[in-house]
Order: structure tokens, then sequence, then C-alpha cells
């Protein structure tokens, strides 16, 4: 009995899904093999490549998911929740935090409210972190 991986073909959602869960859990290595099974069983989604730049952004790679994210932006414009990706990565560049902080702004009008709820989490966390200047050491301190 030969199998064949097209037997498989209607599982690539359940490939990605599980690459999103092993990046959560900090395994690189099945993530990625995950998320090329997925990418080999539906090319023409672009779910598998979101994973990719999301164990970039996991390992703060931050170059790296931004160029799969603007890839991915480039033929889906209107994906908001790569939006909400890159404009975390950007955030999270201190040279690029407005960019990343116009992004996170537009996702927070998202009709999904997950994306509307990390888009806001996200702009706080760039006000507090990024764009806050360090104080001086010490201060504060008796």
């Amino acid at each position: 009995m030969t199998t064949s991986w097209k037997l498989f073909k209607e599982d690539w959602l359940l490939f990605t899904e599980s690459g999103f869960i092993a990046v959560n859990q900090a395994d690189e290595d099945a993530a990625v093999k995950l998320f090329k099974a997925g990418e080999l069983l539906n090319p023409e989604n672009f779910l598998p490549r979101i994973g990719f730049g999301y164990l970039h952004l996991h390992k703060l790679e931050l170059k790296q998911a931004v160029k799969i994210f603007e890839q991915i932006l480039e033929k889906e414009p209107h994906n908001d929740m790569v939006k909400a990706f890159l404009g975390l990565c950007l955030g999270m560049m201190p040279n690029m935090a407005d960019k990343g902080e116009k992004l996170l702004e537009q996702t927070t009008h998202s009709k999904d409210p997950e994306i509307q709820q990390l888009s806001k989490t996200a702009i706080d966390f760039v006000e507090k972190f990024i764009k806050k200047s360090p104080g001086p050491v010490g201060k504060g301190k008796s």
C-alpha cells in the first residue's frame, strides 16, 4: 500500500494550526515541519506563510518577520491579522515604532475582536516600553 501526501490535502489546516501551537510551545523544529506541510498541501493559502512570520516574531527576528508579513500584504492588502503582526514587529523597532503604531491603529477597527484587542495591547506596549526613553539608572532608589 502506497501512501501519498495528496491523501492529506484536506488536513492542511490541521497541520498549520498545529504549527502555531508548536510556536507557542517553543518547539521550532515541529513548527517549521508543520508549516511546511501546510504549504505543501495548500500552496495557495497564506496561513502557513503567516505561521513562519509568527515564528520569527516569537524569536524576535523582527526583520525576517517584517519581510514575510510585507510580502503577504502585497497580495492580501486587507488582511488585518497580518497588518497587526506587522504593526507589532515594526512597533518593537525603535526607528519604525511610529509606522508600526499607524498600522496597529488601523487594525483596532478590525471586524475581529481578537485582532482589535491585540492591536490595542500592542499600541500600549509600544507607548510604554519602546517610545518611552529609559530613565536614569537608580532613579527613585534610596
